[in-house]
């Protein structure tokens, strides 16, 4: 068994695999989901890994290699293609109100 440590709290890959923490491979079906899929709705409750799941798309998608070395993905994918990536962290609006959710949005993507 591995001394690692688990990662509670942190839902970054990208800091998970260069920490060398505990992670349980599941790219293969990350994989599955990019290759076959359109559009997906992550409906799940808290705590439930989807901050990490998005994480892990980006770093796919921002075409790091080196991160999924030892993982499912490193053989599967044959073509590292840089995408570009637009992220908005929505848990930092403070107001869920849709007038200021619109502000926020205008602020974020717009400038």
């Amino acid at each position: 068994m591995s001394n690692k440590i688990y990662p509670i709290g942190i839902q970054n890959f990208e800091k998970i695999r260069k920490e060398g923490f505990f992670y349980i491979d599941k790219t293969a079906l990350v994989y599955q989901m990019v290759k076959t899929g359109s559009y997906y709705f992550l409906s799940r409750p808290r705590r439930f890994g989807k901050s990490l799941l998005v994480s892990t798309l980006e770093a796919y998608f921002q075409g790091k290699k080196e991160l999924f070395e030892g993982l499912a993905m490193e053989k599967l994918e044959k073509e590292w293609i840089k995408h570009p990536i637009l992220h908005l962290d929505l848990n930092i609006a403070s107001n869920p109100q849709l007038s200021s959710s619109a502000s926020f949005l205008r602020l974020n993507v717009l400038s």
